[in-house]
């Protein structure tokens, strides 16, 4: 009887296991079978290169461009104060380019081709199409302006452009320094120009230092007329860990606009060789000039969320605040938190993966010689991620 009893205790144990078995199965299958369908719904959001010509981002909204298509429905706000610059100087943008594994030659070869509209690119090639793109730009939207390249003096690239010069400027221009390189570049730039200052004091440029992926759409030689009194400019947006965008520092030609400039970047150069050589390549001078001006000039949160241009004062120089929206604008990548594109904008900056979309607003531009419509097409298009 004993003996009998254990069995049936041991049978009664394995009655559940095997009632829920079928059930654990069939769970187990259908789990197996979603995997797929997860894996087919994730593989639309992969970036895409096209155009998306759905409803426009900020329609409606007071202030910003409204568009029908790729066609402006309303009037941007364009100035044209270049040729009343004459009298108080000129204006010139200066940027750092190098070229890095020069010994491709601008290989078409290169089994790294991107395709833009109907032309092919390597790395180096679309590279240099973007470089020359930036002075397609400011040679249209300020003619009488000029490009400067500040580069290392191994690289390896010919221009041959009217309106830009090479100056090469001895230094390390290796990816991972190139931002603490890009600093001391302008810091060795500025001195060179002050001290032609003491043989030609009458005549002067003022100079504005930008990356080369940006857009001039309009003539920004106003701000040194609007603002007589500031040294430096900046441009500002608002988030409190990188307020300022160092893609953008106006610098005014005089004397003393010079040498003050060149003692703020000294100092940024000093913060960033202190405090953020472990930063990210790309960050660690943004950070280190956020240190900089939080250090002199009051941070409010409300002046950096109004997008007004104010001053400050940094070590007895004057700093302008120009808003990252109009001076220093950037399409966005996806529609998230697009409200459209400012009516006054001023600098289109394509940071990224939107280089692709540089290069394809200025095929668009040369088709329709439209600035308006132009600046629809990165309307439409920033919307949409590239992989460039």
């Amino acid at each position: 009887m004993g003996l009998s009893r254990g069995w049936r205790s041991r049978y009664l144990f394995f009655v559940p296991l095997i009632l829920f078995l079928p059930l654990i199965l069939s769970v187990s299958r259908l789990h197996q079978n979603s995997i797929p369908q997860k894996e087919s719904t994730r593989r639309p959001s992969k970036k895409s290169d096209h155009l998306v010509l759905g409803p426009a981002a900020g329609q409606g909204l007071p202030n910003r461009l409204q568009c029908q298509g790729l066609k402006a429905m309303n009037k941007i706000r364009m100035r044209r104060m270049g040729q009343n610059l004459q009298s108080s100087g000129f204006v010139s943008f200066v940027t750092v380019y190098t070229i890095y594994n020069s010994s491709l030659k601008l290989d078409s070869t290169c089994t790294d081709v991107v395709n833009v509209g109907n032309i092919s690119y390597s790395k180096a090639e679309r590279s240099m199409a973007i470089l020359n793109t930036f002075i397609n730009f400011v040679q249209v939207s300020m003619p009488s302006s000029s490009v400067i390249i500040l580069t290392d003096p191994a690289s390896e690239f010919s221009l041959n452009r009217n309106n830009a010069a090479v100056v090469p400027i001895q230094g390390d221009y290796s990816r991972g320094k190139l931002m603490l390189q890009r600093i001391r570049s302008y810091i060795a730039f500025l001195e060179a120009r002050l001290a032609e200052h003491l043989e030609k004091l009458n005549s002067f440029n003022h100079y504005v230092f930008t990356d080369s992926d940006i857009a001039v759409v309009d003539d920004i030689g106003h701000i040194f007329q609007r603002y007589p009194q500031f040294h430096v400019a900046l441009t500002f947006r608002n988030n409190k860990d990188q307020p300022l965008n160092s893609g953008f520092i106006a610098v005014r030609g005089t004397p003393d606009g010079i040498y003050k400039a060149k003692a703020f970047l000294q100092e940024v150069l000093d913060v960033y060789g202190s405090k953020y050589m472990k930063a990210s390549r790309m960050l660690g001078d943004q950070l280190a000039l956020a240190w900089v001006v939080k250090s002199h000039v009051p941070f409010s949160a409300k002046k950096f969320a109004r997008h007004e241009a104010f001053l400050g004062e940094i070590n007895g120089a004057s700093v302008l605040f120009l808003p990252c929206a109009v001076y220093n604008w950037t399409p966005p990548e996806g529609a998230g938190q697009f409200h459209g594109m400012p009516l006054d904008v001023q600098i289109v900056h394509f940071k990224g993966s939107r280089k692709r979309l540089m290069l394809e607003s200025w095929n668009f531009f040369n088709s329709t010689s439209n600035m308006a419509d132009m600046l629809c097409l990165i309307l439409k298009s920033g919307r949409t991620k590239y992989d460039f």
